[in-house]
């Protein structure tokens, strides 16, 4: 799923995490600076969302002018649509949550290796390194999906 611009600023609001030499991949101080990263960009969805119900409750107008209504309606279309992605990419920052908590943040689903620290910055709900994400990428294209 595309990252919408508001989600990028959000994430270029941290910090890149600085790893010191020979430090542990996923230790205790890179699970807080994704964890942090995580519940905040949770925490601006869920924000969101909620701004998004009180427009449209508070939106709602009886308008007189058919195109009017039409054009209303078909706002609150793409405000839902928007919502709908962001409902999903909640569903992958909760499962990120959830790894980090089982200690599986950081490894890629498919081979086990690690994701690395820029790739999980740039894409924190990230499950495959570059390799297997490339894979899948081309198998999809290959089978026209």
């Amino acid at each position: 799923m595309p990252q919408t611009q508001e989600h990028i600023d959000i994430l270029q609001k941290f910090t890149p995490y600085q790893a010191k030499k020979d430090e542990e991949y996923m230790n205790e101080q890179q699970l807080a600076h994704f964890r942090q990263i995580l519940q905040s960009w949770k925490q601006e969805l869920q924000d969101e969302m909620t701004r998004t119900v009180q427009h449209m409750q508070e939106g709602v107008m009886n308008l007189p002018d058919p195109a009017d209504r039409a054009t209303q309606e078909e706002e609150f279309s793409l405000e839902l649509r928007a919502r709908d992605r962001e409902r999903r990419l909640l569903r992958k920052i909760n499962s990120a949550l959830d790894r980090l908590e089982k200690d599986d943040y950081g490894y890629c689903d498919e081979c086990g290796v690690e994701i690395g620290i820029r790739r999980l910055e740039a894409r924190p709900t990230a499950t495959l390194c570059v390799d297997c994400k490339s894979l899948a990428e081309i198998k999809e294209r290959q089978l026209g999906k």
